[in-house]
Parts: C-alpha cells; sequence; structure tokens
C-alpha cells in the first residue's frame, strides 16, 4: 500500500469550449482529444480504490471538464458508490470555466456533494480579453450569471483567478469584483509561460508585480478572512499555526497527484503531460505502483539552489513549483513570494497568536481593522499607498 494520492482525471482531454489565450494545453498534442471511455472509466476507480487510503479524491479537470457530459458523471458516480472500499470516503472536484453549467448540472452537483472550482479571472474587463469562448465571444456574464445559479443550489464554488501581466496591474480591482461574488473562497494562479528560448511570454506576469499584486490583495483580505477565504494566504497561516502545506507546490515534495488522460494513460503532473513524463496506463498499470514510480519526480522540488535553502521563508514554500524554475533552479516568482511573505509576516503571527488564545475569526478580524487604520491614519491621499501596490493611496487601499 502506497501513501493516499489524488488523480486529476482529463476525461475530454485538453477539448475546451473556450480559447483562452495563455492556456498551458493549447498545442500540447499528448493530451489527445477525445471522451473518456466506460470501460476506461470502470477500470481507472477500480484501480485506484485497489490502494487503501481513507479518502479517494478526483479532479476532473480539463480542457473542459463539463464537455463530457451529464451522463459521464453519473456514471463515474455510480462507479464510485459500487467500488467503494468499506469504511472509506469519495470526493469530487469539478474545476470547469463555467461556461456549460445549467439548471440539470446544477441539480447532479448538488445531488453528488461535487465540490466546484470555477474560473473567472477578475474584472469583465480583463476576463473578456483573455477568456473567450471558442467563437471569440466575452464570456464573463454567462459565467457571472452560472456562479450565480450554483449559489441558489446551495453550491459556493472556489473562484479561479489567474493572473497574467494584466490582472496583476490591478489587485484591488480584482479582489473586489472576485469578492463581491460572494462564494466564500478565491485561488489566484499565476500565468508563468515559457517560451523556446527559455524567455516569458508576453502574457506571463512579472515578479515584482505579481509581489505587489499579492501583498496588496492580503493587506486588503485580512479584515475579511473571517467571512472570505483566500488559498495562499490561508495556507501559509496554517503553517504559521503549526500544521503543514496542502499545496503541491508547496510541499517538500510533490509528485501526489497523477493525471489520467482521457485514453487511460497517466502522468507525472498536469504541468508536464508528455512523453518524457507519462508512466503508464490505467488499463495495464497499478496506479499504487505507478505513485511510488513517480517518486523521483516528486523529489525534484528537494533540489535548491543555495539561495532557496538560506532563505528564512523556506519553510512556506519550499522553492515553489517545479515548473517555474529556471536552468539554475531558481524559480521566476522568487521575489513575489518574497515580497508578500514580508508583507504577511506580521500579521500572520498576531493572528496565530490569537487562534492560539481561542480568539474567534470574527475577533481577529475585527482586532486587525483597527491595527490596519493605525497604520494607515497618517497616510495622506497622494502617497504612495503602504500595501507595496505602487498606486497612490486614494487609487488603491484608500478606496
Amino acid at each position: 500500500m502506497s501513501d493516499p494520492f489524488t488523480l486529476m482525471v482529463k476525461p475530454v482531454g485538453s477539448t475546451c469550449n473556450m480559447a483562452c489565450r495563455y492556456c498551458y494545453y493549447l498545442g500540447n498534442e499528448a493530451s489527445k482529444r477525445q471522451l473518456m471511455k466506460d470501460d476506461v472509466l470502470e477500470k481507472m476507480i477500480r484501480n485506484y480504490f485497489s490502494n487503501t487510503q481513507r479518502i479517494y479524491s478526483f479532479i476532473w479537470h480539463g480542457g473542459e471538464p463539463t464537455l463530457a457530459g451529464l451522463d459521464f458523471y453519473k456514471k463515474a458516480v455510480s462507479l464510485e458508490k459500487k467500488y467503494l472500499p468499506e469504511g472509506s470516503e469519495y470526493w469530487n472536484n469539478l474545476q470547469t470555466n463555467g461556461l456549460g453549467l445549467d439548471e440539470k448540472w446544477c441539480e447532479l452537483l448538488k445531488e453528488e456533494h461535487f465540490d466546484v472550482g470555477v474560473s473567472i479571472d477578475g474584472t469583465k474587463l480583463i476576463h473578456d480579453t483573455y477568456r473567450k469562448d471558442a467563437s471569440g465571444n466575452d464570456t464573463y456574464e454567462r459565467i457571472r450569471n452560472n456562479i450565480g445559479l450554483l449559489k441558489r443550489y446551495g453550491i459556493r464554488p472556489d473562484l479561479l483567478c489567474t493572473v497574467n501581466a494584466e490582472t496583476v496591474l490591478q489587485p484591488y480591482e480584482v479582489y473586489q469584483s472576485l469578492k463581491d461574488l460572494d462564494t466564500g473562497w478565491i485561488q489566484f494562479i499565476p500565468i508563468v509561460n515559457k517560451q523556446a528560448d527559455g524567455t516569458l511570454s508576453e502574457d506571463s506576469v512579472d515578479p515584482e508585480r505579481y509581489g505587489n499584486f499579492l501583498s496588496c490583495i492580503f493587506q486588503q483580505w485580512i479584515s475579511d478572512f473571517s467571512k472570505l477565504g483566500v488559498q495562499l494566504f490561508m495556507e501559509a497561516l496554517n503553517v504559521y499555526a503549526g500544521g503543514s502545506q496542502s499545496l503541491c507546490w508547496l510541499q517538500k515534495r510533490c509528485g501526489k497527484v497523477l493525471v489520467v488522460e482521457c485514453d487511460g494513460s497517466v502522468y507525472s503532473c498536469d504541468h508536464f503531460v508528455n512523453a518524457e513524463h507519462q508512466l503508464g496506463n490505467v488499463e495495464r498499470d497499478l496506479l499504487d505502483t505507478l505513485i511510488v514510480s513517480n517518486e523521483s519526480f516528486g523529489q525534484l522540488k528537494e533540489k535548491l539552489p543555495e539561495k532557496c535553502q538560506k532563505c528564512r521563508y523556506l519553510f512556506l514554500c519550499n522553492g515553489g513549483c517545479i515548473k517555474d524554475r529556471d536552468e539554475e533552479g531558481n524559480n521566476v516568482l522568487c521575489a513575489a513570494y518574497f515580497q508578500l511573505f514580508e508583507t504577511m509576516d506580521e500579521p500572520l503571527k498576531l493572528m496565530t497568536d490569537l487562534l492560539k488564545k481561542k480568539y474567534s475569526f470574527e475577533q481577529i478580524s475585527d482586532i486587525l481593522k483597527e491595527k490596519r487604520k493605525e497604520k494607515l491614519k497618517d497616510v495622506s491621499r497622494n502617497d504612495r499607498c503602504p500595501c507595496g501596490s505602487g498606486r497612490k493611496y486614494k487609487n488603491c487601499c484608500g478606496k
């Protein structure tokens, strides 16, 4: 028996009903465009459930996973119920662009207790610039309406916001737009796409600006954290409080999330769906054996340059995601995360101390609000905002 692991399943490969400008699956021929066959689906679930673990986690991903259709997921859930070992549970998470959701989808997701993540890039202007449908039409309003539909069914989706060269310039506007959707959870995903010569694409996020972006949002969030979770900030708070990271790119080792393509082929990571990182196939190989063979991939995270090894925040990021490292092993977003960690350090220590003293989230939020007011009381409207965004205070936190 291996340690617990998660499956990220791409039932339609990279097939999508949108054409986002920065999508890292575009042009990836290893991600075959077809629907996972029923026999492959059944073998995958039986295979996964042969490894003894308390919770079996399925992340349905893409491309756009709703293109597999409702009947596919009804079949998947029936197979999960059929083969689930006694004393264990299964968990389903649908990561969707939200474009194809309707009443029938919401009924299924509600009935079968799916967690849902919806991709939406902050403001309407930014979103519609980068996230067009396959016909080149704007998608923001349709997706926003479908987020409202999910909420009417009692589903509060995670909001997945990619941060690109344009998004990073508008931290306040992006955060407020996502906060106004009132779903309770936000994730920020930096766009880091490398070109053939190793340089970053023009849509990729600038590290310094990304640090300002995250720091600005953190300053806003510390007054909201009793009712709104931001994934990276909550992960850091958990580590400060003595817990451990759940995000693979923050852990000392990764490699505990296997990717299963629509043809049953298995890969080390969804950022490395290529021939070099193909581990096997669910139809002929045991997944618990493949996860063990993936340990060498996970150990790549531990190969850190001296700069990382000496960093006082190594305990938080462990060098970050290996896809974001250059040839020397340095993370291209290092400056961004260091700036954020510097911004977070004092507030997170205070929050941790108050949590240990059994203060409620609401009480802590009130204390942080007062401290923030104290910090900003001598800042004039035209001063640079102390959050680090580079904007004037009146155009940033002063709003």
